[in-house]
């Protein structure tokens, strides 16, 4: 078995993937089985995207924080985890933003794509669904629509649902909405296609994010699963995502 070893800039990472590399034997990536990554979820994502064209499964380990796509960090047994791993297959979201010049730029994102203001001003969203106009005028901080894998993360702290794997939908989710002051969000099928218009983005400017790339002064953005892109996550037996956002529903 092929691994090919990543590390975040943190030390502990940084050290703990040589030693494992001094083990295992490190191989380019382009010609390994398996990448392993060291660090945070941060590291799980940018290794995750640099997968798109390759497809090659990703086993992360625990070297930051939070940890929530990762594994724990050991060192030893690693070829038996990796064979034992269950597997999950993710789509990410495609945005394709349109600023206020005109100019148009298309970014990927794993856990969500998010609009915010820029300003003080309150920014004023209007939100289709499939070509549909489903709120007229959403004002608030923002709004974001994450997939099933990001919804335990921003999604789930601006009090959006937790969704289980494999249900096939999005959350849309407001951030500090003002007016309507009661709307919570929507859940939308994975299929669907969902625009945010920017109401006034002159005096109103609102950035749009798909996870860490970020575009400002956004007039429109379009957002939808790209299904033509399958990222596989490895996770160890009792721990993949699925039983993890289950288990993220039933804390305290």
């Amino acid at each position: 078995m092929k691994f090919h070893f990543t590390a975040s800039e943190r030390p502990d990472a940084k050290t703990r993937c040589q030693s494992l590399i001094n083990r295992y034997g490190q191989h380019d990536e382009a010609e390994c089985d398996i990448v392993i990554a060291l660090g945070g979820d941060g590291k799980m994502l940018h290794e995750l995207k640099s997968t798109f064209a390759t497809g090659k499964p990703v086993f992360g380990m625990n070297c930051g924080t939070v940890g929530f796509l990762m594994n724990d960090f050991r060192e030893d047994g690693l070829v038996e985890r990796v064979a034992e791993a269950e597997q999950t297959i993710i789509h990410p979201l495609e945005m394709q933003a349109t600023d206020v010049d005109g100019n148009t730029a298309t970014a990927h994102c794993i856990n969500e794509i998010s609009l915010l203001r820029e300003t003080q001003q309150a920014a004023r969203i209007r939100i289709s669904v499939d070509g549909v106009v489903r709120l007229e005028e959403l004002v608030c901080d923002g709004v974001l629509l994450a997939t099933a894998a990001g919804s335990t993360a921003y999604n789930f702290s601006a009090h959006g649902p937790i969704i289980p794997l494999g249900s096939e939908v999005l959350a849309m989710t407001p951030i500090s909405a003002f007016r309507p002051r009661r709307w919570r969000g929507a859940l939308i099928r994975n299929y669907s296609t969902a625009t945010f218009e920017v109401v006034d983005p002159q005096f109103r400017p609102v950035s749009a994010s798909a996870d860490s790339v970020r575009i400002t002064s956004v007039k429109s953005v379009t957002a939808r699963q790209d299904d033509s892109i399958s990222l596989t996550i490895l996770s160890d037996p009792g721990h993949g995502l699925e039983e993890k956002a289950m288990q993220e529903q039933f804390q305290l």
